[in-house]
Parts: structure tokens; C-alpha cells; sequence
């Protein structure tokens, strides 16, 4: 279904439905009745025989076929674009069906599933067409303030207002290869504007898109997102060893909003032997055989998906964010550092991912390992000041309880960031320090034989960070 050029081949709003639903498994949604005036709104000549062209062309009476749909066993809300139809375009029906379509999902407590394929709004009726996107937004802000998921799916080709809505307004955004993507149609783009671009494999390297699907793998894709996300699950999470008492000065993270119970910390999957020395600690941390946060999310969880992207034009590899599934049923938001310097919009996406969890009521996970935030002039002009307090106020203000896990470094404010006050533990092979031990030396003006030393002084070593109250324990490898 893949052309030699990348780009999937143009499906009908009905052929992407049978795509993607199980079979016979879809029954659309009554349309609502609206009376016009002769060649619309705006009295433009030759619009009714434009409409009735499409119609005979395409079999639909309308751009868009709304109905509801059972995606792998998982009840949705589809909404199919038929860009036969006048491009996909929006006209006030359009916005009465998608309207329609949005009530019943919130009616009904189903997630909303936009297969999106559109010019933008109908030229044919003017102003009119283009305050439908406004409508298209509140239903779509009012769908998620009722804590319902939308996941889009991008087609070819999605621009304009059908993008800067329903697309991009999405909890999670998928896209078929090679698809146009962008507000700019290529109609009104400027004469040099590079087509690449306004392509679905940019805007996943712009941090907008959270992936490109397959044709073929898009039913499953679209089923494990739905499972995820409407799943309910048990209130239990999965067993894991812990040692060290709690620090009496903290508490377990638990959501006044939701109730939902804070996940357990993962067990450690290193060395389950303590450091002696804060340098010891270091090296440990350091070690490149120590295991990473995708060992720890391969091993906590049965099935996962990824989010990616800050939806500011950035993404950052070195930081994991998306929603698994345990081996208990439960499905559980994570957001996990993979070793790097966080970039800001690594932690752009972890502020998304957790606001996201809060809004559909799924508590998170986070792992925490960096020697610190990204500190390069790049980091500076991408903002890392102001991406890092929107990451601590995203923990500090989640809805719904964090765990957190110091899986290796803890390196200053850019680590901290990720951490869940009161509800943080600790591998035996990790630290967490107020800056990395060498900078702390440099600061202080001592000379480089004095790091170790400075080390101790910091209390940087797991055991140090109980005593303290810093993390409320240390987890320990059942294996060994």
C-alpha cells in the first residue's frame, strides 16, 4: 500500500475504516439535518452541483463518515475524512458532523479516533467554513477535559485547519508514511518552500508527529493505544523488593483527583551492592555495563507505545516518555532519562507525558538518569530554563501519583526535575548529587585530587540519600 516515492496510496474514508476496525465491526452515526439555501451560505454559484458531483463520485453526502467502530476488541469513536469529497474540506455539515460525533464519544465514554485527510476549510462558504475549526476545538477541548483520549491518524494529505485541530490537537498523533503534513497547503505555500518539510517524517523529527505507521501495522498500532489508554486496570501494580525504612519525612504519592495508587519502583537489575565512598558511588553510576531505563521499562512492562516530540519543534532521543501496560493489567504513564544530558525538549515531553496521564488518570513512572541537564548554547536558545520549571511544575502539580526511580546519575536540577517529591528510591548503583562531584571541586576552587574527598563530603551515595530523606529507600535485585 506503499508506493516507490514513500507515500502510502490514498485510501477512501471507507477503505481506512475497514482498515482499521474489526470486521463488520462499524456502524455509523445518524447525521444531522441541516437546511441550506440554494449553493450554500454564501449563494456560491455552482456549489450544489459541485456537492452533487462529489457525492456521485464518492458515494458519501459529506466530507467526513462518523460512526462507532471496535478497534482490536476496543470500542472508539471514528471519524473518517473522505478527501474525495471536495478535498476533505470543513463546511458548517462537516462541523454539525463532527460536532455529532464528539457528543456521542462523551455520551457514551469513548475515546475518539480522527482518520484525518483534508484540504482545510470549503472555500465555498467563506468565514463560515473557517469557524468551524472552533468548533472542532471546544468539542475537542470538552473531550478532554472529560478524560477521554483522542488519537489521530494523519492521511494524505492533512493540512491546514484539519491539522491545527484535529491533528495536532490529538493525545497522540500517528501518521502514514510519505504523508503530507502541515498547515500550508501546497497551493499556498511560498515559491521556495522545501517540500520535505510539510512531510509526516519531518513533523516526527520536529517533535509533532509521535510516529509513522505503517498501513498494515495501523489496526494493531491503533489497538495497543486504545487498550492503553481506556484501560482501567487493577489497582495493584507490580510487585517489587525494597530495603531501607521510608524516611519519616515523606509519604507515598497519592492523587487526591483520581485515586489512583502510586506505582511500585521497579526492583534494581545491577549491583545490589552498596557503595562504600561517594566516589565509588560515581563510578558505579558511570559504569557502562550498569543497565539503562530501556532494560528497566523491557522488564516492568508486558507491552508499551511511545509518545515523542515537545509539540514546540524539538525531540530529544535520551529521554523515553509513553504509557505501558504491567504485567498485572495495569497500564502506567513513564517517563525515563536514558543517561544523557537532557535537552529541553526532552523535558518538554516529559511534561507533556505527564499532564497527559493526569488528564485520562494514569499514575507515572519516572526514571531518572542524567549527569545533568544539556548546558550547550543550543540548550540556551531552545530554552532549557523555561523547560525545566515546566517539567518540576508538571511533577508538582500531577494529578495523578508519581514513583520515581534513580536508576544510575542524578545529576543537579536536571535530574531533580523528574523526581517525585516524597515518593523517590533509589538502585544500589546510583547517586544524586547537587551538581557532579568534579564541578563541586571546580566550584569550590579545590584541585582535582580533592574530587573524591569532595565526593564524601557531598553524601551522594544511596545509603546517604535515606538517611538524609532524600529518596525513601533502596531497591534491591531479587536475583542476587
Amino acid at each position: 500500500m506503499t508506493g516507490r516515492t514513500g507515500r502510502t496510496e490514498r485510501l477512501t474514508a471507507r477503505e481506512v475504516i475497514a482498515l482499521v476496525t474489526d470486521d463488520d465491526r462499524f456502524s455509523e452515526l445518524p447525521a444531522p439535518v441541516r437546511d441550506f439555501k440554494p449553493d450554500g451560505p454564501l449563494s456560491w454559484q455552482g456549489y450544489d452541483d459541485s456537492r452533487a458531483r462529489a457525492a456521485t463520485r464518492t458515494g458519501e453526502e459529506e466530507s467526513v463518515v462518523c460512526g462507532r467502530a471496535v478497534i482490536g476488541g476496543a470500542p472508539a469513536v471514528l471519524i473518517a475524512f473522505e478527501f474525495g469529497f471536495l478535498g476533505g474540506s470543513l463546511g458548517e455539515r462537516t462541523g454539525d458532523r463532527l460536532e455529532a460525533a464528539y457528543t456521542y464519544a462523551r455520551e457514551h465514554r469513548l475515546p475518539v479516533v480522527p482518520l484525518v485527510a483534508t484540504g482545510g476549510s470549503r472555500m465555498q462558504e467563506g468565514m463560515l467554513a473557517l469557524t468551524q475549526l472552533q468548533r472542532v476545538a471546544r468539542q475537542s477541548a470538552l473531550t478532554r477535559e472529560a478524560g477521554l483520549a483522542q488519537i489521530a491518524v494523519l492521511r494524505d494529505p492533512t493540512t491546514g485547519g484539519g491539522w491545527a485541530t484535529l491533528g495536532a490537537g490529538a493525545d497522540v498523533t500517528l501518521a502514514l508514511p510519505g504523508a503530507q503534513v502541515g498547515f500550508a497547503g501546497s497551493r499556498v505555500r511560498p515559491p521556495d518552500a522545501e517540500p520535505a518539510a510539510y512531510t509526516a517524517e519531518a513533523q516526527v523529527a520536529a517533535g509533532a508527529v509521535d510516529a509513522v505507521v505503517r498501513p498494515e501495522e495501523l489496526r494493531e498500532t491503533l489497538a495497543l493505544w486504545l487498550k492503553l489508554l481506556t484501560n482501567p486496570g487493577p489497582s495493584s501494580s507490580p510487585g517489587s523488593n525494597t530495603s531501607s525504612n521510608p524516611s519519616p519525612r515523606s509519604s507515598p504519592s497519592r492523587s487526591t483527583e483520581t485515586g489512583a495508587e502510586a506505582p511500585t519502583p521497579p526492583p534494581a537489575l545491577g549491583s545490589a551492592h552498596l557503595p562504600t565512598t561517594g566516589w565509588e558511588a560515581v563510578q558505579h553510576a558511570r559504569a557502562p555495563q550498569r543497565p539503562r531505563a530501556a532494560a528497566y521499562l523491557d522488564a516492568y512492562f508486558t507491552h508499551r507505545a511511545a509518545i515523542s516530540g515537545d509539540r514546540c519543534g524539538g525531540t530529544d532521543a535520551g529521554m523515553l516518555c509513553g504509557f505501558g501496560l504491567t504485567p498485572g493489567g495495569r497500564t502506567i504513564a513513564y517517563a525515563a532519562q536514558c543517561g544523557t544530558a537532557t535537552r529541553p525538549a526532552g523535558y518538554r515531553t516529559a511534561a507533556r507525558l505527564i499532564r497527559l496521564a493526569g488528564r485520562l488518570g494514569f499514575p507515572v513512572l519516572t526514571l531518572v538518569d542524567t549527569p545533568g541537564a544539556a548546558n550547550d548554547a543550543d540548550a540556551e536558545r531552545q530554552g532549557a530554563g523555561s523547560a525545566i520549571a515546566d517539567l518540576f511544575a508538571a511533577v508538582a502539580t500531577a494529578r495523578t501519583p508519581v514513583t520515581t526511580l534513580l536508576i544510575g546519575e542524578g545529576g543537579s536540577g536536571g535530574a531533580l526535575a523528574l523526581a517525585a517529591p516524597g515518593n523517590t528510591w533509589a538502585t544500589p548503583d546510583s547517586y544524586f548529587s547537587v551538581i557532579a562531584p568534579e564541578l563541586a571541586a571546580a566550584i569550590l576552587k579545590r584541585t582535582a585530587d580533592e574530587v573524591r574527598s569532595t565526593s564524601d563530603q557531598l553524601r551522594i551515595r544511596p545509603q546517604d540519600l535515606v538517611e538524609l530523606g532524600v529518596v525513601r529507600g533502596i531497591t534491591e535485585n531479587p536475583t542476587e
